[in-house]
């Protein structure tokens, strides 16, 4: 019988992590628009401090893979918290002295630690058999339960607690990362092996992103994060837009929040039984019955029911995609191949997450033409990423036959 004592120490760690440090994300992803919106000379630019978050990110994906592969997670962990302390600290700055491009750059060194955050669901399934593996990552993805409850709650608290709007929530950010951190030392996972000289090397980065699974897993995953992020960064100015009220912002993001991290429970379960493709593909029609409820009407109800229809469709896709890719590459391919996938799907973020202001805010003449307009830019994306799954199923039937 396989022993997953030590994987399942990990995933209870991977998962406390994710529900302390993990709240940051909601807590700048429900404000960061609206201080945005309320330090940038272009109304158009409101999102632009959320693409920056999506952009360091991107951009420190391949060199936290880096650090990771070479001096063990641990370490690409701390340089994550590091990160998000640092930004913090500096968005908060950036608010206090109204300069737009401090704020933004506050804003770059948080996606450090987002970019990291998206290494606990590899790191889980690093020690994991692979009857354990989804499993393993579905509950470090259920960890963002937690998070979703104090994340915009904390938001809500802090965001006027400070004579200048939203200071208070950059600040407890910096906090939320300097606490959270020290769940690191509890961490057990072997730094990768230093490679002999004959060891393999492994494909390229072009053999792997040209991989058939490799490939499908990528494009489900930025589609499933990218339509995400659109969505839920023009939520909160939607929702003002429509005459509500910033609490209802709040408990519409944590509603959202919830659906994205509660089904977490059984993904895993559900993926050893019906099979990775299917419950990709579920998510990615999800994520459509989102869009078309969204765009049926703006009142509450139909923002609550579409953003918790989003974060389901969000959970079956990334994690269906996550675990797909999982099992398709060897282990001394890891730190490259996670390294380039992360880059990617947080390349196609910042993309959505640059567009999701401009069509919100600059898109016809009120927010439920932006709103709509949001909605509507979902279509090709998912019928890239459907097509890509039914394109796999065809072409591994053929070679079964």
């Amino acid at each position: 019988m396989i022993d997953d004592s030590r994987a399942k120490r990990n995933v209870a760690v991977l998962v406390a992590a994710q529900a302390i440090l993990g709240a940051q994300m909601p807590m700048i992803f429900l404000v960061g628009g609206l201080a945005g919106k309320s330090l940038a000379s272009n109304v158009c630019l409101a999102t632009l401090p959320i693409s920056m978050i999506v952009l360091g990110s991107m951009l420190s994906a391949t060199p936290i893979s880096a650090i990771m592969q070479r001096y063990g997670r641990r370490a690409g962990f701390f340089v994550g918290a590091t990160g998000g302390a640092m930004g913090g600290a500096v968005a908060a700055y950036g608010l206090m002295l109204a300069s737009f491009p401090v704020f933004l750059i506050g804003s770059f060194m948080t996606g450090i630690y987002m970019s990291a955050q998206g290494f606990y669901r590899f790191a889980a399934a690093d020690t994991a058999s692979d009857d354990f593996r989804p499993r393993a990552i579905s509950y470090v993805m259920a960890g963002g339960l937690v998070s979703a409850i104090i994340g915009p709650q904390l938001a809500t608290a802090t965001s006027l607690s400070y004579v200048v709007p939203f200071v208070g929530t950059y600040l407890a950010v910096m906090l939320l990362n300097i606490i959270g951190s020290m769940l690191f030392l509890l961490i057990d996972i072997p730094k990768p092996p230093v490679p002999s000289v004959d060891a393999p090397k492994g494909r390229s980065r072009l053999e792997l992103i040209t991989t058939p699974r490799i490939a499908v897993a990528v494009i489900c995953g930025m589609v499933s994060y990218a339509l995400m992020n659109l969505v839920m960064t023009s939520t909160p100015l939607a929702v003002l837009g429509c005459g509500f009220e910033q609490k209802d912002a709040g408990f519409i993001v944590t509603a959202h929040v919830l659906a994205m991290f509660a089904p977490s429970f059984f993904t895993g379960h559900l993926i050893n039984r019906f099979g990775v493709e299917r419950i990709m593909g579920a998510g990615i029609l999800i994520l459509g019955a989102a869009g078309m409820v969204a765009l049926s009407g703006v009142e509450l109800e139909n923002f609550y029911i579409a953003l918790m229809l989003l974060g389901l469709g969000w959970n079956f896709g990334f994690i269906g995609a996550t675990s797909m890719l999982a099992g398709a590459h060897a282990p001394h391919e890891r730190g490259r191949m996670q390294g380039l996938n992360d880059l990617l799907v947080f390349g196609g973020v910042t993309v959505a997450s640059l567009a999701s202001g401009g069509l919100m805010n600059c898109s016809g003449g009120s927010a439920v033409e932006g709103w709509a307009a949001v909605n509507y830019a979902m279509v090709p994306f998912l019928i890239l990423a459907g097509g890509a799954l039914v394109w796999l199923a065809l072409r591994e039937r053929r070679e079964t036959v």
